[in-house]
């Protein structure tokens, strides 16, 4: 299956089985919104648990938060938002589209990867075991033009941009031939800059109201709280501040189904550090961090690091780590040195001393911060990609299965009477009184066996639970496990024990 109709597939894998749906649908929709169904709200929600309980639970030195989406204005002002946070936009004139003039070179790039990836995979078929495909990157003249390449033309796009050298921008489109998706044609506008914010208004008449911002990102909240965790809290250096929560953007080009929305929902934490050891904790984060989505059992051929040639106003570093989407190697989560930016722009705008004494040093001084940054919609759409099957059958029939890690799967068992008779209902739902005050639990009577243990893989159920005719005798069921199909009795006395081994989310955070 190529990539395309992967991507496809998983769209519509993801309404039918109530992961999720287009947002107001029944008005036609609402661009690049969406709701997340029963079981996507599920799966959304063990993914920020693993996430919380990784961060927070497991350090003793990081904390949480929940600030408002709404704040000052002048906090949008402080930390360059109102007059920074802008993308290159261009129009197509043909088509009439309009895209991310960044993101356009981006996607250039990657092709010129890919394509080097491909002459890698044919040179490692080739030379099999004998192949150096670290020496084969540095020396073949083919590959090491398309790398060239790609590295080159995101070093021109960072420079023009950093030095708000749009002209170069458009030139550098032209230069490399890219062309407009949907139309084909090269004929486009200029590139101007284009500021993501949504603004509201607060107030009761539009002619005393204040304009305010919906929060493109949740780490000021983070920020302009500093002082009142730190000393409730009595924090010493290092320390972390963690928030999950919604943010907006009014993004030119949002696609991809949910990788690019204009609603979505942030993990954050802001990690405070004494000045001049920002760079030590950002190598500590950034391995971390990468350590916790491999234990989702993803291959590692999926993930990547991509460090910035373009910075933000406030990083010293940053990097990405990047997963392989359907679509290619997309940012999944940022880590970021912020240096002292954002404490001190606070400082200055509200007035207030935003520093930390540290008894050590017997002095004080403005923290300095390293950021962790993951969308969540996105690890959602990196798992459940990922997650998607499509299996033969040794009998000669196939399924769809989602292999969604045990601790994260919406349900975690379905309880499955055989038939809808001779008691076999009343013990399934005796069994199902019992399991659900610890794991989330479906009971399932309706079709063959056959048809539910298929219902059931489509949605990720790691276990169902059939109860038939022996165990009235022998009080035991049988536990069909969903990767490997295999099937054990086990006694319903032991039933929780031996769900708890794999669905539990310690087994991800102790890896």
């Amino acid at each position: 299956m190529n990539q395309d109709d992967l991507f496809k597939k998983v769209i519509a894998h993801a309404k039918e089985y109530g992961f999720i749906f287009p947002s107001s649908e029944i008005y036609d929709g609402l661009s690049a919104v969406y709701d997340y169904g029963q079981n996507g709200v599920e799966l959304k929600k063990n993914l920020r648990e693993y996430w919380w309980k990784a961060m927070v639970q497991m350090h003793e030195n990081i904390v949480g938060l929940d600030a408002a989406i709404f704040m000052h204005p002048t906090t949008w002002k402080a930390s360059g938002h109102v007059d920074a946070f802008n993308d290159p936009l261009i129009d197509n004139k043909d088509s009439k589209k309009r895209y991310r003039a960044d993101v356009l070179i981006e996607d250039y790039a990657e092709k010129q990867r890919q394509k080097a990836e491909k002459e890698i995979e044919k040179a490692k078929k080739r030379f099999g075991e004998d192949f150096d495909e670290a020496l084969y990157r540095e020396t073949n003249p083919r590959v090491k033009k398309y790398l060239d390449e790609a590295n080159d033309t995101v070093k021109r796009m960072a420079a023009s941009l950093d030095a708000g050298d749009l002209a170069d921008v458009k030139s550098l489109i032209e230069e490399k031939g890219i062309v407009c998706p949907i139309s084909g044609s090269k004929n486009w506008t200029e590139v101007r800059q284009f500021n993501l914010m949504f603004g509201t208004q607060m107030g009761s008449v539009a002619e005393g109201a204040s304009t305010l911002y919906l929060r493109p990102e949740t780490a000021q909240g983070i920020f302009v709280n500093f002082l009142n965790v730190q000393k409730t809290g009595r924090m010493k250096i290092p320390f972390g501040i963690a928030q999950t929560g919604k943010a907006f953007r009014n993004e030119i080009v949002a696609r991809q189904f949910i990788f690019r929305m204009r609603e979505f929902e942030q993990m954050e934490m802001q990690y405070f550090v004494r000045p001049g050891e920002e760079m030590k904790w950002y190598k500590y984060w950034k391995e971390e961090r990468m350590k916790w989505h491999r234990a989702l059992g993803m291959d590692d051929s999926y993930y990547r690091f991509h460090d910035h040639e373009k910075l933000a106003h406030y990083a010293n570093a940053a990097a990405d780590i990047e997963f392989n989407f359907p679509f290619g190697f997309k940012e999944l989560e940022g880590i970021h040195s912020r240096t002292d930016f954002d404490l001190k722009a606070h400082e200055e705008h509200s007035g207030k001393k935003l520093q930390f004494f540290d008894p050590e040093l017997g002095q004080n001084y403005v923290p300095y911060v390293v950021e962790t940054s993951i969308g969540l919609d996105r690890l959602f759409l990196a798992v459940l990609s990922y997650a998607y099957r499509e299996e033969s059958l040794e009998d000669g029939s196939s399924r769809t299965v989602l292999r969604i890690p045990a601790p994260l799967a919406p349900v975690k068992a379905a309880i499955l009477p055989l038939i809808k008779r001779d008691g076999l209902p009343e013990i399934s739902r005796e069994i199902l009184d019992e399991l659900r005050y610890d794991f989330n639990i479906q009971y399932d009577e309706k079709d063959a066996i056959g048809k539910r243990y298929r219902r059931h893989d489509a949605i990720g159920t790691p276990y169902c639970i059939t109860v038939d005719h022996e165990t009235k005798e022998d009080k035991c069921v049988t536990l069909r496990d969903r990767d490997s199909m295999t099937q054990e009795r086990v006694p319903i006395q032991n039933l929780k024990a031996k769900l708890s081994e794999s669905l539990s989310l310690s087994s991800l955070l102790k890896k």
